[in-house]
């Protein structure tokens, strides 16, 4: 990182004298003409804007600080704003002889008031009066209002009396809160100090207790709005958790209790030791800097930190890859680990509030609400630890230096009772660190503890998230440590890996606990039977210990640090390479449910024999799902659970007797015999059914149930008469529609169908695609919509529409639309996303699987589509899926004979025009961006 500037002075930027001067001169030289005047004042004032901000804009990319940067904006602003008010009041609109009424002071409120600015922050001011408004008085604030939306400034402002101020502020919090922090710009002095006197008098005294519970209750519902994790991998740097407004709360509540000058940018926080106040100004130089980089980088007040910015703001403040180690990782760990910080910080300023009795103490662990119980101490049965106002403390840092294993057993038995840490335990904790030595990692009796806290805790995921918090879970369990506030730069992960992983054992404690019966029913079953629960949890919570560049990939590197990780732990060796295999195959079963055709009797047989046991198989059935369920909001959804199921049913009939031929053999027969019913029912109606059944090929009828039959026979009967037919309906079960054609079978067909389907703004999850030996075609597509729901969920005429213009493309008609540009486009920019091509010839009995890796966009399936169908393959199945910025595809394709593709001829332009194909999208938006940048720069803006 650049090293630190030395503080420049303010009058080196703006020099507040010349300026003066220098409106002084254009007012005098333009007298007369009040229009031409202002146009020189307004000159004059944006050139002494820009300078400033470009000023402190080059320092802070020299490695000037976050408060030094935001300090000089104020302070530049301050200039301007002053100096604007003084033309105004000297030579535009001069009250020669002002009355008493006509006293006017112009005073910074909010986040200006503190003296702290970002780049492109509104403007808060607050024009004070001592009564009602003049003629005088409001010419002067209509005539600096629109001279500061002329500057550019997007102005907050208020124009009240003293009277009003305190009337308004005892009413409403957030007034309340802006004037706390108000400080005067220039005008009458005396109108300022009465507001502060007033304020204090008759607004703060006694009511510091109702204060901390507004600003408190605000933060929670503007944490939830934002994103109630403060380890969302796109965090908000203002509003979210561990962001800046969580340390301005803090500082708001020190205010109001403790009136003080702030010191370099910072209020005295006297609830806070030596230690911790280093730590918030770290934190609040660090969020302050970032947020600078990100308004100059984006010239508007973005405050959101988005994976197309997150390379720039890396870059900006100085980080750069390390072998393996990306710059924007290094940079997104260090922020997290300030967010982290943050979060340790307000959880010991809360306590101490409560010690203080301005905050009452919690009912449980964690709860930050007050609750109006007084505080209590008393010892417990466990040596050295008490409980003091619903907290766990311990009677000093010696408990742990007598015995290390107390580290443990503070969180054991925070969880045990239900309580939340002192604030007093927390620190001496994460001041005890050096305490937890090789050989504490090594003692049995630690290993039981921590193992009793994860596999047979009453809230694992909490008590773990404190443990991660204190640091003493990444110091126990250094494999863990490794991953604390890594980021995976990528868009399907919602949040960072140890956060990821601590939600993770959350959900398996939920599922063991019978609390997601409904959702995951299968899961809740399995898990009584389940005789090796510690090894599924330590499993969950060392999946993911191989990210982060270690040698051998994310699954080898992954089992490796669980088997060192569970030796230390002293387990049998039958249980360490329980959880090493379940490491190193936590993804299989993911990948074989949706990336593989599992009515395939290979599919099954192959997987069977990766998983060998029937307890291994229901181990890594709960890890999938809980693995799944905490990427983030909205990936998990009923489609992945049915496939997933699919899978565990053919695999468990496997286990209970036969081979994958044989269960798969079974489910053929009955298909036949439903199919058998179905056409009984239909000949009547239309005797074609009957050939229609018998036409149709083995494999149809192994993945399919009686009422899906019913319903596909009758589509293709009326295809037979139309030429093509098409219909969909709504499968709540797989939170997907289920769309169905049937058409006379022909080159490209498939492709013509999903650029219809793309051109609706559908989003493909699967598909089935069938030949009977009449030659008609049945195709059946899953689909979803844009934001994860069945497509026409919400729209009863979608899936008619859709069905309509799938007859149309089955015909061969060209789409009525153009398939809808990508969302979030210069997002994905961000990521360097290599496309892989990968054909196998082994894992399927009857076809080649073609699977295809790339950069997701619109017209992707398609483009994919066209290019098989170039080679003279048919698909016989397609798997659809997407990780973030990535598409995921996997074809079962067949030669014109229906063979195999095995000829290295064939298979190597194969591979070349796929790439092709994949690459497409990137080469388009290459193309695309050259040609804006030799557009004119007012096009380019």
């Amino acid at each position: 990182m650049p090293p630190r500037l030395k503080p420049t002075r303010l009058e080196y930027v703006v020099d507040g004298v010349r300026l003066r001067a220098q409106l002084s001169a254009a007012a005098l030289d333009a007298a007369g003409d009040e229009a031409e005047q202002r146009r020189r004042a307004l000159e004059i004032l944006k050139q002494a804007l820009f300078r400033g901000r470009m000023i402190a804009k080059e320092r802070l990319e020299n490695g000037a600080g976050g408060i030094e940067t935001a300090r000089l904006l104020s302070g530049v602003t301050d200039e301007v704003v002053t100096a604007l008010y003084d033309f105004t009041t000297v030579h535009m609109i001069r009250a020669r002889n002002p009355t008493e009424g006509e006293r006017l002071c112009l005073m910074a409120v909010g986040g200006y008031g503190r003296g702290t600015l970002a780049p492109f922050s509104d403007l808060d001011l607050l024009f004070l009066r001592p009564y009602k408004q003049t003629a005088h008085v409001e010419s002067v604030i209509e005539y600096m209002l629109y001279a500061l939306w002329d500057l550019g400034f997007k102005v907050g402002h208020a124009s009240r009396t003293v009277d009003e101020c305190v009337k308004l502020a005892r009413e409403d919090f957030t007034i309340r809160t802006s004037i706390l922090e108000s400080r005067r710009l220039t005008g009458d002095e005396a109108l300022a100090q009465e507001l502060k006197t007033r304020f204090r008098s008759e607004v703060v005294k006694g009511t510091g207790a109702e204060f901390v519970a507004a600003k408190l209750k605000e933060r929670d519902e503007r944490q939830a709005r934002a994103g109630a994790s403060r380890y969302m991998v796109e965090p908000n740097v203002k509003e979210g958790k561990g962001g800046l407004r969580d340390l301005n709360t803090l500082f708001w509540i020190a205010e109001y209790l403790n009136p003080s000058q702030p010191v370099d940018g910072v209020p005295q926080l006297e609830m806070f030791e030596g230690r911790e106040i280093r730590a918030f100004i770290r934190a609040f130089d660090f969020l302050w800097a970032v947020r600078a980089h990100l308004h100059f980088a984006t010239g508007r007040p973005e405050e959101r930190l988005t994976f197309d910015l997150q390379p720039e703001i890396a870059q900006r403040m100085g980080y750069g890859d390390r072998a393996d180690n990306p710059a924007v990782e290094r940079f997104m760990r260090r922020y997290f680990l300030i967010a982290k910080e943050v979060g340790a910080l307000t959880r010991v300023f809360a306590a101490k509030l409560e010690s203080e009795r301005v905050k009452s103490a919690p009912r449980g662990i964690s709860r930050l609400f007050p609750g109006g119980r007084k505080s209590t101490r008393k010892p417990l049965d466990v040596a050295g630890f008490i409980e003091e106002g619903g907290r766990l403390d311990v009677a000093g840092p010696e408990v742990f230096e007598a015995d290390p294993l107390n580290l443990l057993r503070l969180f054991q038995i925070a969880d045990r009772r239900n309580l939340d840490l002192h604030p007093d335990a927390f620190t001496a904790a994460t001041r005890s660190l050096g305490l937890i030595s090789s050989k504490m990692r090594r003692d049995p009796k630690a290993a039981k503890i921590f193992l009793d806290i994860l596999a047979g805790g009453r809230d694992p995921q909490r008590t773990l998230t404190l443990m991660t918090e204190a640091g003493v879970l990444g110091r126990y369990l250094p494999e863990f440590g490794r991953i604390v506030a890594q980021m995976q730069f990528n868009m399907y992960h919602s949040y960072t890996v140890d956060e990821h992983t601590l939600r993770a054992v959350g959900v398996i404690a939920d599922i063991a606990g019978g609390r997601m019966a409904d959702e995951h029913p299968l899961a809740t079953s399995l898990m009584p039977q389940i005789q090796e629960k510690d090894v599924l949890f330590l499993a969950m919570l060392l999946h993911d210990t191989g990210k982060g560049g270690l040698a051998g990939g994310q699954e080898k590197a992954g089992a490796r640090s669980a088997r060192a990780a569970c030796e230390r732990l002293g387990l049998p060796r039958a249980r360490i390479d329980l959880v090493a295999w379940l490491v190193e195959h936590h993804l299989e079963m993911s990948d074989y449910a949706q990336k593989r055709d599992i009515s395939d009797p290979r599919t099954v047989a192959d997987f069977v024999r990766m998983v060998q046991t029937p307890e291994r198989l229901r181990l890594l059935l709960v890890l999938t799902v809980a693995d799944i369920r905490a990427v983030g909001p909205g990936v998990w959804n009923g489609w992945k659970g049915q496939l997933l199921r699919d899978l565990y049913a053919s695999a468990s009939a496997v286990f209970r007797g036969g081979r994958a031929n044989d269960a798969v053999a079974v489910v053929r027969q009955r298909q036949a015999f439903a199919a058998a019913e179905i056409r009984a029912r239909l000949t009547e109606a239309d005797p074609a059914a009957v050939a229609w059944g018998e036409a149709m090929e083995d494999a149809y009828f192994t993945g399919f149930g009686q009422d899906e039959i019913a319903i596909h026979a009758a589509v293709s009967q009326r295809a037979h008469a139309e030429g093509a037919a098409a219909m969909g309906y709504v499968r709540e079960d797989l939170n997907a529609a289920e769309l169905v054609v049937a058409a006379k079978d022909r080159t490209r067909l498939f492709a013509d169908l999903t650029k219809a389907i793309t051109a609706s703004g559908a989003s493909v999850l699967g598909a089935r695609v069938f030949t009977s030996r009449q030659g008609q075609a049945l195709d059946v597509f899953y689909l979803q919509d844009i934001t994860g729901q069945p497509f026409g969920h919400d729209n009863p005429s979608a899936l008619p529409r859709l069905a309509e213009a799938l007859e149309a493309a089955a015909r061969g008609e060209p789409p009525a639309g153009e398939a809808p540009r990508a969302a979030g486009e210069a997002r994905t920019a961000a990521f360097a996303i290599k496309s892989t091509v990968l054909i196998d010839n082994e894992a399927s009995e009857s076809a080649t699987i073609v699977e295809a890796s790339g950069r997701d966009r619109p017209g992707l399936l398609t483009a994919l589509a066209n290019t098989l169908a170039d080679a003279g393959l048919s698909i016989t199945s397609a798997h659809i899926d997407s990780y973030g910025e990535r598409a995921v595809d996997a074809f079962y394709v067949t030669d014109a004979a229906g063979w195999k593709v095995t000829q290295t001829k064939a298979l190597t332009p194969l591979k070349t025009a796929l790439l092709a194909a994949l690459n497409e999208g990137d080469a388009a938006r290459i193309r695309k961006n050259a040609r804006l940048q030799r557009a004119p720069a007012s096009i380019a803006r």
